[in-house]
């Protein structure tokens, strides 16, 4: 009987002692379960925090370059403004004067600098088409009725810069042209969004620009672009082959965020506005997983766009200002170069008459044309 209680006891022990050991590692797969969901969470969080962070820093580096875009634009607008033959031309109401003027200052900033899709325009007082650099035929078809952006200038007479709609929506600077404390008129200098979203591409970023279909009323010529959702891409060079892939992710969510992860892709959208700070529509950029990665491994802190300095500016707004090396004009700048290429007896006779051209050169003309001369000049000589 004893024996039996001793047994019933033992039996009794090790019951307990499964139990507890049962109970304990059960707590211990639930603290283990319970870890894996915990570090599941913060890693997720770290994840989500991560592209956050990131996203804010495209999203900064694209304001700066968009700021740019607008201030480049801006700062050649007011240059070309103070053209003394194109005021001429509006005092003189000469609009073939100002077709060729405007027309030969598009291919100059074409030929010299970073603007190739430059386009010029003047308009008279009233806003009717006085002469522009890529049609001809509009002369006096007014503007206004389908141009919004053109009542405030109406009002203060400031330049103006923006995001604009009309025909196409384009980088669009608007100043006016002034005679002492008179206008004369304004000049509009229009660029497309396609050279931005070039510069963009070569950092690995995908744009759209997403214009809102109600200004389709007077974009006439995007009625026939494609749409995503409430929007018409306005760029032409945006990437086909993502929009079936944009057009099946969760674009509430995409709008509420305004940044979205998915598939190794992350989508941002950021708000595009006028230059009266209304809401047009919306920029969707998209980059891949490799563009990502090389964000996250580069510095934050330094800008993906190049900029111009203002040096770079002074420099390119004084080859438009002399386009001649200096010389007053192409004649005068062609027969100088062409004497060292004649033959001696040739070139005897005809340097009378390019001593009788310089003598009308002031001084400090003669120094720009000289100085110009040894800048190009060819450097030869062996690296030491």
């Amino acid at each position: 009987m004893k024996i039996m209680l001793m047994a019933g006891h033992r039996l009794s022990s090790m019951k307990k002692s499964s139990d507890f050991f049962h109970l304990s590692a059960l707590l211990v797969l639930i603290l283990l379960i319970g870890l894996f969901f915990i570090l599941l969470f913060f890693n997720k969080e770290k994840k989500e925090n991560d592209i956050r962070v990131l996203s804010d820093h495209i999203i900064s580096n694209f304001q700066a370059g968009l700021s740019y875009e607008m201030a480049d634009l801006l700062s050649f607008s007011l240059a070309l403004s103070e053209d003394g033959k194109l005021k001429n031309a509006l005092i003189e109401d000469n609009e073939e004067m100002g077709y060729k003027i405007l027309s030969n200052t598009t291919k100059r900033f074409k030929k010299y600098t970073h603007l190739k899709s430059l386009r010029l325009q003047v308009l008279t007082l009233d806003f009717s088409i006085f002469a522009r650099s890529w049609d001809r035929g509009f002369e006096g078809m007014p503007l206004q009725w389908f141009r919004e952006d053109l009542e405030s200038i109406s009002k203060n007479n400031e330049p103006k810069v923006g995001m604009e709609t009309g025909r196409m929506l384009t980088f669009k600077a608007t100043i006016p042209i002034r005679s002492g404390e008179n206008i004369l008129g304004y000049l509009e200098v229009i660029k497309l969004i396609d050279e931005f979203a070039i510069k963009l591409r070569k950092r690995g970023i995908e744009l759209y620009a997403l214009m809102n279909t109600r200004y389709l009323k007077q974009a006439t010529l995007m009625r026939e672009f494609p749409y995503i959702h409430d929007y018409v891409i306005a760029n032409q060079n945006f990437n086909r082959e993502l929009i079936e892939t944009i057009k099946s992710i969760e674009w509430e969510v995409l709008r509420q965020k305004e940044y979205l992860y998915k598939s190794n892709i992350l989508y941002l959208l950021e708000p595009m506005y006028n230059g009266e700070n209304q809401k047009i529509g919306e920029y969707l950029l998209v980059l891949s997983k490799d563009a990502l990665k090389r964000y996250e491994k580069g510095n934050q802190s330094v800008s993906f766009f190049t900029q111009f300095s203002d040096e770079d500016i002074k420099k390119v707004v004084a080859s438009w200002q002399k386009p001649y090396d200096g010389y007053r004009s192409e004649y005068d700048k062609d027969f100088i170069a062409s004497l060292p290429k004649l033959q001696l007896q040739e070139r005897k006779s005809l340097e009378i008459k390019a001593r009788a051209i310089l003598d009308a050169y002031k001084k400090r003309e003669l120094i720009d044309i000289i100085l110009h001369n040894r800048h190009q000049e060819a450097k030869r000589g062996v690296i030491k």
